[in-house]
């Protein structure tokens, strides 16, 4: 019974697909994937939760908080790229842990990769949302709070209660926005991307240049704020605890594993687009968050838009770059809610195409040639979640689920290198075992930081996911109805 649930997807069957699909269009290049991975990384993390994180559990130390998630984010980084020049899917980590592990546990990622990609965008549109206002307030025009902030809200010691607001509906906008345009096609998604990118670079280059001028060294100190007596808020564990939920500004980068079936030569520029957005986007992620908390005192920093304040504290020295600031990030976080809804719909497709859910989810659109059905349902359920819950609870659910997806595909290395280490891998990660291993422990270990009520929340959801996989898609499973052999893989 228990071997059952560990059948595994043949390889030689996911190279036949990798190679013979062309529902999808291969229109990526190199710097397109790249560009979609900083598309992707580059967003609420550097925008709107690095103030938040300074401000409640790191201090001026949340650039050590980067550190170290971003060296867990480089030893996924590096796994990813040989799964993704090995097995050219767009299933991402769903997909790896299919070849490696089995199928309860492919269904365990693809579920929890709704965490990362569907729950990310409604994250991402939130702080979107507090740019939007922030910059028509610029203008002398007022968003009313109870059309712009979430009615539902979470305190450790009062629980859930409601705000007073009707919905976010900026939120639920851009969310709505970006949908259509994935529907009309990957090609124009990846052109609007790269014209994003380039801004909120700029934007980003431009505050780290002029802002060095303004830093006040007497906001760094201390740089390491003692602990209040509470695990997490400030001291080490605070550091500890800024690396996990901001562990949500580095999962960009494995977005781009779901475009795999849309990049010209995937074995080849798959492993450039994931460890070149990584590396790009940390040394920004380190500057900006220099300069921030140099900028203002970190206990001011628990606001929606964090840069823009800082900007403001600078005076009339840097007023003229407070628009582009808000541009950059409005901009910015735009690209990101784009990456997070085509990827997800990519997953939907792939899981849709070995049974485990409706064949419907499968469908691409006869003109558009993109997954139109999961790209609606995918956006339809973000902007409801966006409009309803507000960033905090939703930034660190994102943190887990990513947490999680990294720890198995990490884990999937080692396994697939012990079952076939002969299989051709044009991209491998070195220095196995040690890098695997360290990308599982480190991830489980920032996990182990979260607060408890997030890994509650993990737990009900993957609860329902555990229902939804005995109730159907065990069923519907076309590896168990061709007769896959548990515990091996065919050749």
């Amino acid at each position: 019974m228990f071997k059952d649930l560990l059948l595994r997807k043949p390889m030689d069957q996911l190279m036949k697909e990798a190679s013979a699909t062309r529902e999808l269009k291969r229109v990526l290049g190199p710097l397109n994937l790249t560009t979609l991975g900083i598309g992707a990384i580059i967003g609420a993390g550097i925008f709107v939760l690095t103030g938040q994180a300074a401000a409640q559990y790191a201090g001026p130390a949340i650039v050590l908080s980067f550190i170290i998630s971003g060296f867990g984010a480089a030893m996924a980084a590096l796994c990813y790229a040989e799964f993704a020049s090995t097995v050219p899917i767009s299933g991402s980590a769903y997909t790896y842990a299919y070849a490696t592990l089995g199928e309860l546990f492919a269904w365990i990622i693809g579920w929890d990769l709704m965490l990362e990609y569907l729950f990310g965008a409604s994250t991402v549109a939130v702080g979107w949302s507090g740019y939007v206002v922030s910059f028509f307030e610029d203008f002398g025009v007022t968003i009313p709070s109870y059309l712009s902030s979430a009615p539902l809200t979470y305190d450790p010691v009062l629980g859930w209660h409601a705000t007073g607001a009707f919905l976010n509906i900026p939120a639920m906008f851009i969310v709505a926005l970006m949908t259509v345009l994935l529907v009309t096609g990957i090609k124009e998604s990846a052109v609007f991307n790269n014209i994003i990118v380039l801004i909120k670079i700029s934007v980003l280059i431009l505050f780290i240049t002029f802002g060095i001028a303004y830093i006040r060294t007497g906001n760094w100190i201390p740089f390491i704020p003692p602990n209040t007596g509470e695990f997490g808020h400030y001291g080490w564990s605070g550091i500890l605890r800024g690396a996990g939920v901001i562990f949500f500004a580095y999962f960009g980068f494995d977005a781009v594993s779901t475009a795999a079936q849309e990049a010209r030569n995937p074995k080849k520029d798959m492993p450039i687009g994931i460890l070149s957005s990584l590396a790009i986007s940390t040394v920004l992620y380190i500057a900006v968050s220099l300069v921030l908390t140099g900028m203002v005192k970190y206990d001011q920093l628990l606001v929606p838009d964090p840069i823009a304040i800082a900007v403001n504290a600078a005076g009339p020295g840097l007023f003229w770059l407070r628009p582009f600031i808000k541009i950059g990030a409005i901009a910015g976080l735009s690209s990101v809610i784009l990456v997070l809804l085509l990827s997800q719909p990519r997953i939907f497709y792939t899981m849709a195409k070995d049974g485990l859910l409706p064949e419907k989810f499968s469908s691409v659109h006869p003109r558009f040639k993109t997954p139109y059905i999961t790209t609606i349902l995918t956006g339809i359920v973000a902007m409801v979640v966006a409009g309803l819950f507000p960033i905090e609870i939703l930034g660190a659910l994102v943190s887990i689920g990513t947490l999680l997806a990294f720890a198995i595909v990490c884990s999937s290395v080692l396994v697939l290198r012990k079952t076939q280490p002969d299989l051709p891998r044009p991209f491998k990660t070195p220095f196995v075992p040690w890098v695997p291993v360290f990308g599982t422990l480190f991830s489980f270990a920032q996990m182990l930081s979260l607060p408890v009520d997030t890994w509650l929340r993990l737990l009900i959801w993957m609860a329902i996911g555990f229902v939804i996989y005995f109730s159907y898609s065990r069923r519907h499973s076309k590896v168990r109805s061709m007769g896959a052999v548990s515990g091996c893989v065919s050749h």
